[in-house]
């Protein structure tokens, strides 16, 4: 099965064309431009280069989260969109777990670190085990100096990935801790693809009228809005 997945969860915009065991086009930039600006060329240019038309694709894969709320909210409208035009299934990836996917390390902690904003990165904790990449901490918000000591904390080797670190860059990280190379630190669509074919292997796909992204904090706005309307609270 031919799957296109979509990927705008941080500045990376990518979109990939993928089947069993086979990338056929990937576009992956991380320029300074919106993704309303880049994505829906970016999926053009990934069938074209793949010489797929739309009747080939079997089903769309998204990146969910967490991360940009601007951006995981264009990549579900236009992967929500795809799949609904094109009468295709349509599949949701977590963006951390196609991140720590990305380094079959055995033994050791893949920790990916999404900006949160405010010096606070959603983290969550997967190591490959028996059954292939297994999630052993849940996402959630912490400080990036509360990353390093509970990393540093841990018995056994971590790698870090991710738009956060960068931040780390010049801290003097413990020694079971290291930094993935710039080319594996941001999320790729081929990833999202690989895993969307293993749910769809299963048999499973979500409900594209109902799938929504993993934003697993609030936004500013929403904040924001709550402090000048404190009389709206519950």
């Amino acid at each position: 099965m031919l799957v296109l997945a979509i990927e705008t969860a941080t500045i990376v915009s990518s979109v990939a064309v993928a089947e069993d065991g086979r990338l056929l086009s990937e576009v992956t930039a991380a320029a300074k431009l919106t993704h309303s600006e880049t994505l829906q060329p970016h999926i053009k240019q990934a069938m074209e280069m793949a010489r797929v038309k739309r009747e080939d694709i079997g089903a769309v894969a998204v990146s969910l989260g967490p991360g940009s709320f601007t951006g995981l909210r264009i990549g579900l409208a236009a992967a929500k969109g795809l799949a609904y035009a094109w009468g295709v299934p349509i599949v949701g990836v977590s963006t951390l777990e196609s991140m720590a996917a990305d380094f079959p390390v055995p033994g050791a902690c893949i920790v990916p670190l999404i900006d949160a904003q405010k010096g606070n990165a959603y983290m969550a904790c997967y190591e490959y085990g028996k059954n292939g990449l297994e999630e052993v901490k849940k996402v959630e918000v912490v400080s990036l100096d509360e990353v390093v000591s509970r990393c540093g904390a841990m018995s056994k080797n971590v790698i870090l990935c991710g738009d956060m670190v960068k931040k780390s860059a010049g801290r003097e990280l413990p020694s079971n801790m290291v930094i993935a190379p710039f080319t594996h630190v941001l999320p790729r669509a081929a990833t999202v693809a690989s895993l969307a074919l293993e749910r769809l292997s299963k048999g499973e796909e979500d409900n594209v009228m109902n799938l929504e992204p993993v934003y697993i904090r609030r936004s500013e706005a929403e904040v924001l809005w709550e402090k000048r309307h404190p009389e709206a609270e519950l």
